[in-house]
Parts: structure tokens; sequence; C-alpha cells
């Protein structure tokens, strides 16, 4: 099975944003783009606080089409599926979503009500639950938030990206998140600013003599732990180009 840029939608801003950012994401990936709504019926007596029963999947189908077709017209050549799920919690059917798809985005925070994403709960749930990557969209962002600003200093969605960010652990790296960043880099021709940070030494609550050569030393550690780490990652990634941005946390 073809895998897909999955987005979840439930008609709030934060929903359609990541629907436009994952159409975005499914042509620069050369892969269809899927539109899902989980149905979450209500009890019939609060039903009439929302669109009422008999309207309520109407509402849902007539949604989801001009959705579908409007990313369509938008994105010449795209390719977009609409489905309806069912059977389980929100939560759990878009963690199986996500289980189909190379990627799953979701608005950061979305309404209550039908199938709705309670105060971003359910998105947060689905991030922590998800075996493949989730992506957060908020409301009202564009194609040109990604980009740097054009020569005349105005936002363009024809502008070169953004630099990727990818915080990193050097003790427990992780292989996907690393894979994921570095692909994302390279579809958009962009640099990958990678930032580490270590805690600060335990000597420095005291200030002992010797902080400057334990600062110095540590450093040093720190920045060939992430030399080593990055290492056959920029073998892989040969076009990306690297930043190292390195920090003690308090």
């Amino acid at each position: 099975m073809s895998r897909t840029v999955t987005v979840g939608l439930d008609g709030s801003p934060e929903s359609r944003a990541a629907a436009e950012w994952a159409a975005r994401e499914a042509l620069l990936r050369a892969l269809p783009l899927k539109i899902v709504h989980v149905w979450e019926p209500v009890p019939e007596y609060t039903a009439h606080l929302l669109h009422g029963s008999d309207t309520d999947q109407h509402w849902i189908e007539q949604m989801t089409c001009e959705s579908a077709e409007g990313l369509r017209l938008g994105h010449p050549g795209l390719e977009v599926i609409s489905e309806q799920l069912t059977g389980g919690t929100v939560v759990d059917i878009l963690c199986e979503a996500a289980g189909f798809a190379e990627l799953l985005a979701l608005g950061s925070r979305g309404f209550g009500g039908i199938g709705g994403f309670m105060f971003g709960s359910v998105s947060l749930s689905v991030v922590a639950r998800a075996e493949r990557p989730v992506v957060l969209v908020r409301a009202e962002e564009q194609a040109a938030d990604e980009r740097k600003m054009d020569p005349t200093g105005v936002p363009s969605a024809s502008a070169p990206f953004r630099p990727v960010v990818l915080g990193l652990d050097t003790d427990a790296p992780d292989d996907t998140l690393l894979e994921f960043a570095f692909d994302a880099a390279a579809r958009r021709e962009a640099s990958l600013r990678v930032v580490h940070a270590w805690p600060e030494p335990p000597t420095s609550f005291y200030r002992f003599s010797g902080d400057a050569e334990l600062y110095d030393s540590l450093e040093r550690q720190q920045a060939a732990a992430l030399t080593e780490v990055l290492r056959p990652w920029r073998q892989k990634f040969p076009g990306v180009e690297v930043i190292e941005a390195r920090s003690v946390s308090e």
C-alpha cells in the first residue's frame, strides 16, 4: 500500500491550516494527500447544541468535500483522497491512520463537539502515542512562514526555505528523528540547525576554582559527541548544510 501524507480535519482554523501545510508537504514528497475526519456521534440530548442530529453528517461530508476540492485547485497535480473514519476514540483512530502514513498533520488546537480536537488534548495524545511523525500546525500558518524574506524584505512563498531545526540529545540520539530532520532539510534545499544543550556542571553552583577549565573540557566533549552522532547523517545527506548550536542549560 502506498503511503500518504495524512491530515486530520475537524473544520477548525488549526486543522484547515494543517491541511494546507500537509498539501505542500505531499507535493514535496510526491505522495498523495489523505484527508481524514473522525466521526464521533454525540448523544441525542446534546445534538441540538451543535449542528443538530439530522445535519451533522451532511455538514461533515460537505466540509470534507469542499476542503478536498479547494486543496486540489490550490495545488495542481496533487492527488487528494478523503475518508471518514469511525469505530473508536478519536485518538485511537488517528494513531491507526498515522500508522499507514508517511506523516500525520494535525491542528495544534481545535474545537470540541463532533470529532473535535478538544483544546489540543487529542493532538497531544496522538503525538505521544503515534509511531509515525506527527506535525502540529498553528492556525493561520501560511506557506511564506516557512520561507526567508525575499530580497525586498517581503514574505514570499517563492523565497528559499528557512533552516530546519533539530533538538538533539547526544546521549540518546534517535535515528528516526535524525533521518526525518535531514530528509526534511534535503527536500527543502535548506540548512539544518542542530541544537544541543547539556546541564550546567554541579560545581558551578559553588563557583569553585577551575570552573573555566571544567567548562572548556565539557564543551570539547560535547562538541566531539555531537560531531560523532552527526557524522553518518552528513555522509548520507552530503548536500545538507549542518549548523551546530551548542550551549549549557541551566
